[in-house]
């Protein structure tokens, strides 16, 4: 009769454990998935009659923040990358620093965004990507206290940000979701209404943020 040796028995045994340790590997990855891949199946798949979105939508697949490329930094040019915000909603908005009116609008239209939101809008980060390393009028930063105001490589932001056709990235509001992918993107102009409906539906079918 046949007998293993001990070394055999013990290498059968290492790899029976290591198969049992890779099974509860993607045992404890499914479930900490589930919420996240529920909520992205509720809004982009299961789409109840009459149910429509005012924004673009984006594959968040597709559009992750490239950290790498953008060095995000403060108005003093300490590095302060976007995955600090992890966790959270981004509303984005990206421009020079000399803030015209159609700027201000955006910052404005943020702040409002967020407010209508009542208990859900700690969920929510405001962000506004300044694009050049010209000081910040004074006036803005304060009337539009609690944005967070971030430089960024213009070029290396031009690169992520899907357009209009015919448009600039400034024109739009963006929305990131808590897991840092681009998700949507809401015209120039756009119906504040609107823009806050699609918000709170988001907000209310995901288990994320």
């Amino acid at each position: 009769m046949q007998t293993n040796s001990p070394e055999t028995v013990s290498n059968a045994d290492g790899r029976r454990a290591q198969q049992r340790g890779r099974l509860k590997l993607m045992a404890v990855l499914a479930v900490c998935a589930f919420p996240i891949v529920a909520s992205y199946l509720t809004y982009y798949v299961i789409k109840p009659s009459g149910r429509n979105n005012y924004g673009a939508l984006i594959d968040p697949r597709l559009h992750p923040i490239p950290e790498a490329r953008l060095h995000v930094t403060e108005l003093d040019g300490v590095a302060s990358p976007l995955s600090q915000f992890k966790g959270k909603w981004i509303m984005l908005q990206t421009g020079p620093s000399d803030c015209q009116q159609a700027c201000k609008d955006l910052l404005f239209a943020m702040q409002q965004l967020r407010l209508t939101q009542g208990k859900e809008m700690e969920r929510i980060e405001r962000v506004w990507l300044i694009t050049d390393k010209e000081p910040l009028d004074t006036l803005v930063m304060r009337e539009f206290d609690g944005t967070n105001m971030l430089r960024v490589d213009g070029a290396a932001l031009s690169a992520w940000l899907p357009v209009e056709q015919g448009g600039k990235a400034e024109d739009h509001l963006y929305l990131i979701d808590p897991l840092g992918n681009l998700m949507m993107r809401f015209p120039k102009h756009a119906d504040p209404g609107k823009v806050k409906k699609d918000l709170a539906k988001l907000l209310k079918a995901s288990a994320i943020g």
